[in-house]
């Protein structure tokens, strides 16, 4: 199993080089930088630099805020500068954030709209690499015009970047099947249930519609884990954590994640306690219970093994946090290397 290092929405720019060393230092794989209050590939470029081994992956930059061969040119232009170790993770994101928060036009249909823009990211790849144009003509993309003064290629060296995606629904998952290298799930909907029942067979009928094979495809469930040195720090953490699970499953979009485990009826509560700022409320709304079957909570002794068996084998590789603290990241190298020596 590959374990790849998650960031916080609120490190800052100068600090994410030391959070990519710290990342490589502890064996992880790779470490997943987002879409946030940073712009993605910025922080990959940072990472990037700061690195030598780990793969460095935008998990995930927004795709339809961008044209795709703007992205196309960043992804191949990362990819040159890091010997290859640069992977491009795409996600959608929902309506209200991209016509208001992004300021840009919502355009319908988008599964089949990111299956389209992934194809043309991938024209522009070939594009680069032989130096003359693969034209790509789709319903929502049309891609048939590279002279050659904007053309970075012919470059043979170069490594078209690994294309994941990252989603939540089925049809997202179906695209992530029939176009992408991999697929990243969303730390509310990592659970195995949801692996096994949506995420799994959309990939599968996704790949059968593209007459392909998943053969050499990595899901890489995105956790949100509970753990500390000690019993007396994972009980701190669980009671800090429990905020943080109102807040994000008070989403409509991850009520899923809460019925498909038998907690019907809590996304709307949550929804309405934090509507009406009623935090105090929460620790008995978010039960032990509800946080024993979505998070993994364990020492960090006990870690690896704890996410090994809730995960199973419906996914290749996990993404987990890096501690606040480094005086720790002794404890999660270790977890890091039994995981990896887990199948």
């Amino acid at each position: 199993m590959k374990v790849y290092a998650g960031t916080d929405a609120a490190t800052p720019l100068a600090a994410i080089g030391e959070l990519a060393r710290r990342a490589e230092a502890a064996g992880f794989d790779g470490i997943h930088v987002s879409e946030t209050v940073h712009d993605p590939f910025m922080l990959a470029l940072l990472a990037l630099r700061a690195t030598e081994r780990i793969i460095v992956r935008t998990s995930v930059a927004v795709a339809f805020i961008r044209s795709p061969m703007l992205t196309a040119y960043t992804a191949w232009d990362l990819s040159a500068l890091s010997g290859g170790r640069f992977q491009l993770g795409l996600g959608s994101q929902v309506r209200q954030n991209i016509e208001d928060r992004y300021a840009m036009p919502w355009a319908a249909a988008p599964a089949a709209r990111m299956r389209e823009y992934v194809e043309v990211v991938r024209a522009g790849f070939e594009t680069f690499r032989t130096g003359a144009l693969v034209p790509f003509h789709g319903e929502h993309y049309h891609f048939s015009r590279m002279q050659p003064y904007f053309n970075p290629g012919p470059d043979p060296v170069t490594s078209a970047p690994l294309i994941y995606l990252g989603g939540v629904g089925p049809r997202i998952c179906e695209a992530a099947g029939a176009c992408a290298d991999g697929m990243v799930t969303h730390p509310t909907n990592s659970d195995p249930q949801y692996l096994s029942t949506v995420c799994a067979p959309s990939l599968a009928a996704g790949a059968r519609d593209a007459s392909r094979t998943l053969e050499d495809f990595e899901i890489v469930a995105g956790l949100q884990v509970i753990t500390g040195a000690t019993d007396d720090d994972v009980i701190r953490e669980r009671a800090r954590r429990r905020r943080l699970f109102a807040f994000l499953y008070s989403t409509p979009a991850y009520r899923g994640a809460l019925e498909r485990n038998g907690f019907h009826g809590l996304q709307g509560e949550l929804a309405e306690l934090v509507r009406s700022d009623q935090w105090q409320r929460l620790p008995g709304v978010v039960t032990d219970e509800v946080l024993d079957v979505l998070v993994p909570t364990a020492r960090y002794d006990a870690l690896a093994s704890t996410i090994h068996d809730h995960l199973g084998p419906a996914a290749q590789g996990v993404a987990i946090s890096l501690p606040e603290n480094p005086d720790h990241d002794h404890h999660v190298a270790d977890v890091v290397r039994e995981l990896q020596s887990k199948p």
